[in-house]
């Protein structure tokens, strides 16, 4: 059998305010395989926005040990832990994170500058292709949809051909068909034996996944399959022709 891509044992994250200490995960425990595609889930507050800050090396844990492809990387130097959200990791959050300033093909490119990568913009572009935005690789992010952006923020979190991608809520902006269509570039991902790890908090979501973990005041709650799937190709094919608006995002 294959090593766990993500093993986190006893993990807990508290923060003191001062009178108070929030505890905002409480000793989680679980592995995570390569090629599975994880919901997260639960109330504002549960602790799955905290264990994703955790699993993206944005955060680090009060007590407990995270392993990624076997190397702990809980006590790792903030240079390291640069290293492994830049070669390792894609992060895709909800409000896109673009520079305002910058195309799309430049914000794709950010991840290869920082990591002195060479042919930086024939990548940014083929990753652009990849989700589709071919045509609006010199567009800024306000010339771009609510989807577009969403795309780019997805190519710019895949350039690196990362072991995981991590996503924020990504379709908690969009409406129904953008959102559908970026859960089926998930999918299409996700097939290719890419791990994914999605943040949401809707239950049709939820349900575009293979299994989902649920938290409750800091606890893991509940983890299980996903026993009735949806395929995002089958739910855009019962939807409505788009509008002309959407028919690029």
């Amino acid at each position: 059998m294959s090593e766990p891509v993500i093993s986190v044992r006893h993990l807990s994250k508290d923060y003191d305010m001062g009178k108070v200490v929030v505890h905002a995960l409480r000793d989680v425990s679980l592995d995570i395989m390569p090629g599975e595609f994880v919901a997260v889930t639960g109330p504002s507050g549960s602790g799955k926005s905290t264990f994703m800050n955790l699993l993206g090396c944005l955060d680090r844990p009060t007590r407990g040990e995270y392993f990624l492809q076997g190397r702990s990387v809980s006590e790792l130097s903030d240079a390291e832990l640069a290293v492994i959200r830049n070669r390792m990791i894609g992060f895709i959050f909800q409000s896109y994170n673009l520079l305002p300033r910058t195309t799309a093909l430049q914000n794709v490119e950010l991840p290869l500058v920082y990591g002195g990568t060479g042919s930086r913009r024939e990548k940014a572009a083929k990753a652009l292709e990849r989700v589709g935005l071919q045509q609006r690789m010199d567009h800024r992010p306000n010339e771009l949809s609510g989807g577009q952006q969403q795309r780019v923020a997805i190519a710019r979190a895949i350039v690196n051909d990362p072991v995981i991608i991590l996503a924020d809520e990504p379709t908690g902006n969009l409406d129904t068909r953008t959102g559908e269509e970026i859960l089926a570039l998930f999918q299409e991902l996700n097939r290719e034996g890419r791990t994914v790890v999605l943040v949401t908090h809707e239950p049709d979501v939820v349900q575009h996944c293979t299994r989902v973990i649920r938290f409750r005041d800091g606890h893991l709650v509940a983890d299980e399959p996903v026993t009735e799937r949806l395929d995002a190709r089958d739910v855009l094919a019962s939807l409505p022709p788009p509008e002309p608006e959407y028919a690029e995002a």
